[in-house]
């Protein structure tokens, strides 16, 4: 798959987006093109032999664009947060209207196959839509600096969940939010709930630390 330009950080994707909302359309494209590299991750979701990738990244870009159009930057989010929304919403739009002209929607329909070949249906992606995509992303892309932080601000519990959800340390396996429920004896909601908390912590810590430019 295509390679694409790293993400904008947070100052500089602030800057452009109030360009852009003054109407200038250099800053509009390169909130697009700097946000590709999303659209892929995103893309390996739905990854299905009769589908070409490239396909699916088009829709996805398509998402992608409808999302920087319409981003309210004063929602207090970042803008690859609202995008990974618009890009899976597209997808699945492509989805369902496929399956409307073969057959009824089932939520055990198959929509294809993950990068190791496990099959997806359509309630693993309703589930997955819950995840911040922008989180997992930014734990990959500075695993290091994360590894650091997530033995320094999360509970031990939290830990656990981290590295089995995100196959830390790298290479290691990486586990769903109901195997991991099995695993700990407790419910897949509550395995979210922790998930999410931990996310926030270690957000808040890598963006603290850009912000007072820690390295």
């Amino acid at each position: 798959m295509k390679t694409f330009p790293k993400p904008l950080t947070a100052n500089e994707e602030k800057e452009r987006l109030k360009r852009c909302r003054e109407g200038d359309i250099k800053a509009r494209n390169e909130l697009i093109e700097r946000n590709m590299r999303l659209v892929a991750y995103i893309v390996k979701k739905y990854s299905a032999g009769e589908k070409n990738n490239e396909d699916l990244i088009s829709i996805g870009t398509i998402g992608l664009i409808k999302a920087v159009d319409s981003f309210d930057a004063d929602k207090g989010i970042r803008l690859a947060t609202y995008a990974s929304r618009c890009i899976d919403n597209e997808l699945l739009m492509l989805f369902r209207s496929e399956k409307k002209h073969s057959k009824e929607i089932y939520l055990s329909d198959s929509i294809g196959s993950d990068k190791e070949g496990n099959e997806i249906s359509l309630i693993d992606v309703i589930e997955a839509e819950e995840e911040d995509i922008t989180d997992k992303i930014l734990m990959q892309e500075n695993l290091s600096k994360l590894t650091y932080y997530i033995d320094s601000v999360l509970s031990d519990r939290e830990k656990k969940i981290i590295y089995m959800r995100y196959g830390i340390p790298d290479g290691a396996k990486e586990y769903t939010q109901r195997e991991i429920a099995g695993i700990m004896d407790i419910s897949r909601s509550y395995v979210s709930r922790i998930e999410k908390k931990a996310l926030k912590k270690l957000r808040k810590a890598y963006d603290d630390s850009e912000y007072y430019g820690d390295n």
